[in-house]
């Protein structure tokens, strides 16, 4: 595995072109692509794996998917879906598409302990962590993704990878000119248009760049009143420098949603309620019941000098929009210093506004309990405008129903960068620093709704303000999420390049600084909002002397966070491997600001970050037809951090666990026998455990009442999964089938039925369901057309199978109900590319 250069003479400008992709493994940042394998060979070819598939030989639970599965996927569709063919990971798509959201967990951990990157920078939310599947890059321009399993890269510049990682690399630019038009049409109106463009080699110096757009629109699956509309555009320019595989990359990504939320309904089945959105209906027992539908409604009119009430008209959850707006800029770049020293530097700034949230029944008057004189205000969950006719009716004493999302708009800049020696062909080392700044704004602004319920204005940029213009809002409040972070490693290969050894360590120095210019009314993260109105909030603040002023607090952590890991070359095709890891989540804001109920020297109002061991066992096999993998794993979790959404609140609810176990196997095996036939089985087993009873809350006595979770497993993640992927190539047709069984997943953290009172509504778990996809390609090469030219259909569950997808658990509660997504039904897809 020692370093190693190769250039040939003949196509030394296509080499160096291909450097970048030419990594045996692929990994997040540009220096970690640079460092992990002992042998970079730089050549003008990538080698494709078997099926598609790789298993670098790594210390590493690792496993990359390339171009060669990605693009008989849905054209349009998450990565975050393509990757449900991967052992240890599950995801239900919100829809059959890509553009609707949906619900990851690998080894259990769920998208906010997934750190995911494109090209190295990283994409979770600064504040909560979460990751948004619909917002993610344009498959076709996705050289491949990787995924570390259990653990995450020592310069990942991350505060949620308390276990996994998701790393999407982009493809570099074309060396000859080409254009490609890809058009996509299915069910539910789905449709989809693709191009880009190559420019080809520009100039001497090996100049290069592509640019790409696409539109798809579909109307939602459920609901039957929704819409999902989705831009995005891509560039990227490439500049080789010298001919010893230096370079640097620019590129750029714009992405923007405009979504209605659609099919998530309670997970419970009492036969005398209708399936639906809403807290009192439930989850559909027959296919046909899938398809409910909204009826179109219209918000009455005001009548002058009457207290009107507010219309239910809008107050649905697929009346809701999830808009987004999401761009970045990134750079990667490498450059050798001497024949020893190799310096990589990858910054990059990120943009993101979005929101989810609903409608509120609005006051056109003032609030009144325990203050002299009426206010205004956002209290206890609704807005008191005290004197504004919101309906234009010409009074002021009505309930209105209008917009109130939850506003988030981030700026975020970062940089990772290392230098890495080369002691000698067998040794090196590396030292990197890291630096991740989100400037976290969230608001809660409000808007008129059109007459039909939806929206008028999906952010509320015109916000309504009270009778003396101030604007009133459900939250307030200004968040910085910043990391330094150094880390080091070092490789080497021993035993005649049969062993090799991997260590490392990384140091990240986490701040937040945090403002909350709301009074914080209970513990669980309710606020009253006066933005700039100091004279009322001051008459409330006295009249609730209880409730916690606005406030700024500053929290720092850091953790030192070692990791380890072993290669054994045990012959020319098999190895096995070993690895170490620890990791840390640091509190989300949401965390945080709920701690400022507590005074600062409570033990509550310093909570304390998530902390896994993460260890790997596995054996590999590659050889030329066949890749195979099979690992036992286990992470012990400290202070394991659970929380529940509540919809209808529109606030999450966070408890420690404690400590909790997790062990499981991964495998997978894939083999091509012939080139004109493949076969891909994966799977994987997750077994979870609690280890006390957790505390929920405090009797009348004020003795702790515990939930009964010591031993049971956590919520929301299967059991197992098992799936496999067969693909066959007869002349010009290409067809592929996959299936992907998904065991049960528990509703609640006491692995107990969800009761309504003392009656059964759901039972411990969801029910384990299969899925059959269905991928055919003609090429129309053999008419001259050129190997970019096809037709493709795509039908997804195959045999429409009714399944409850993606859901949050409903903490350590009984009697909490979810809400769970109906999974998506049998779809079909037509697309036809043309290109050259």
């Amino acid at each position: 595995m020692k370093f190693q250069s190769i250039l040939s003479t003949a196509t030394s400008t296509l080499a160096v072109g291909a450097a970048f992709l030419a990594v045996p493994a692929f990994a997040q940042s540009t220096g970690a692509v640079d460092f992990e394998e002992g042998a970079i060979v730089v050549t003008g070819q990538t080698q494709n794996g078997v099926a598609g598939v790789k298993l670098p030989n790594t210390s590493k639970a690792k496993q990359v998917l390339t171009q060669e599965i990605i693009q008989t996927q849905v054209p349009g569709q998450t990565i975050n879906d393509v990757i449900n063919l991967m052992p240890g990971v599950s995801f239900q798509n919100n829809d059959a598409f890509g553009s609707g959201g949906g619900t990851l967990t690998i080894r259990g951990f769920d998208d906010s302990r997934i750190s995911q990157t494109v090209d190295g920078i990283p994409l979770n939310d600064t504040g909560g962590y979460a990751l948004y599947s619909n917002q993610q890059i344009d498959p076709e321009i996705i050289e491949q993704v990787n995924v570390n399993l259990g653990t995450t890269d020592v310069d990942s510049p991350t505060a949620a990878a308390s276990g996994s990682t998701v790393n999407i690399r982009t493809r570099n630019p074309f060396d000859d000119f080409g254009v490609r038009f890809l058009g996509s049409a299915g069910d539910f109106g789905f449709f989809r248009m693709f191009g880009e463009i190559d420019t080809g080699v520009l100039n001497s110096s090996g100049t290069k760049a592509f640019f790409s757009a696409s539109k798809a629109v579909n109307n939602t699956v459920y609901g039957g009143i929704g819409e999902i509309d989705k831009t995005q555009f891509n560039a990227k320019i490439y500049q080789p420098i010298g001919d010893n595989g230096d370079f640097i990359s620019v590129a750029g990504h714009w992405n923007r949603n405009r979504n209605n939320f659609f099919g998530s309904t309670p997970l419970r089945t009492d036969p005398t309620r209708v399936v639906g959105p809403d807290s009192s209906n439930r989850f559909p027992l027959t296919k046909k019941e899938r398809f409910y539908k909204i009826a179109d409604c219209q918000i009455p009119a005001g009548v002058t000098g009457v207290a009107d009430p507010a219309s239910s008209c809008g107050s649905l959850y697929d009346f809701r929009y999830n808009p987004s707006d999401t761009g970045n800029i990134r750079i990667n770049s490498r450059f050798t210093l001497s024949d020893k020293l190799t310096l990589n530097v990858d910054p990059s700034i990120q943009y993101t506004k979005a929101n989810g949230g609903g409608t509120v029944d609005a006051r056109e008057f003032g609030y009144e309990r325990g203050v002299a004189a009426p206010i205004s205000g956002y209290i206890g969950g609704k807005p008191y405008f005290n004197g504004v006719d919101l309906n234009g009716d010409g009074d002021t004493q009505d309930t209105v129903r209008i917009l109130a999302p939850s506003n988030t708009e981030t700026w975020r800049i970062g940089v990772i960068a290392s230098l890495r020696y080369d002691i000698n062909d067998f040794n090196r080392v590396r030292v990197a620093y890291s630096y991740d700044r989100g400037r976290h704004r969230q608001t809660g602004e409000t808007s008129l709704l059109k007459s039909n319920g939806f929206g008028s204005d999906v952010f509320s940029d015109n916000a309504l303000a009270d009778a003396d213009g101030n604007i009133l809002q459900k939250r307030d409040r200004l968040s910085y999420a910043i990391l330094h972070q150094v880390s080091g490693e070092y490789t080497g290969d021993f035993m005649n390049d049969r062993v090799h050894l991997n260590l490392g360590v990384r140091a990240p120095f986490f701040k937040r600084n945090l403002t909350n210019n709301c009074l914080a009314s209970s513990s669980g993260g309710f606020v009253d909002c006066f933005t700039t109105n100091t004279a009322d909030q001051a008459a409330y603040a006295a009249a609730n002397p209880t409730y916690k002023l606005p406030q700024q607090r500053i929290l720092n952590y850091n953790k030192v966070l070692p990791t380890a890991g072993v290669v054994f070359d045990a012959t020319d095709s098999a190895s096995l491997f070993f690895n170490y890891s620890k990791g840390v989540q640091v509190p989300g804001t949401d965390n945080l600001y709920q701690s400022f109920w507590y005074a600062r020297d409570q033990d509550a109002a310093n909570p304390v970050p998530e902390t896994t061991d993460n260890f790997d066992l596995g054996v590999r096999y590659s050889s030329g037809i066949i890749q195979a993998s099979l690992t036992g794993w286990y992470t012990r979790y400290s202070n394991r951090l659970a929380s529940a959404f509540d919809r209808e609140l529109d606030v999450t609810i966070y408890r420690n666990l404690g400590r909790v176990d997790k062990y499981g196997i991964d495998g997978s095996f894939a083999v091509q026998p012939i080139p004109e036939f493949s076969l891909y089985v994966f799977g994987s087993y997750l077994k979870s455990k609690i280890k006390e009873n957790v505390e929920i809350d405090t009797d009348a006595s004020g003795n702790p009442v515990y939930a009964i979770t010591k031993g049971k497993r956590e919520a929301g993640a299967p059991v197992y999964t098992l799936g496999t992927r067969a693909q066959g190539t007869l002349g010009p047709v290409e067809l592929g089938v996959q299936v992907k069984r998904t065991g049960p997943r528990y509703v609640n953290d006491q692995n107990l039925p969800i009761l309504s009172g003392t009656t059964q509504i759901y039972g411990k778990k969801t029910p384990a369901y299969t899925l059959v996809d269905l991928d055919a390609k003609v090429k129309l090469d053999f008419i001259g057309l050129g190997d970019r030219t096809f037709l493709q259909l795509n039908v997804v569950n195959l045999f429409d199978k009714l399944y409850v997808g993606g859901f949050d658990g409903a903490g350590t509660s009984q009697t909490n109900v979810p809400n769970a997504f109906i999974g998506t039904p049998r779809t079909f897809i037509g697309s036809v590319s043309f290109g050259f």
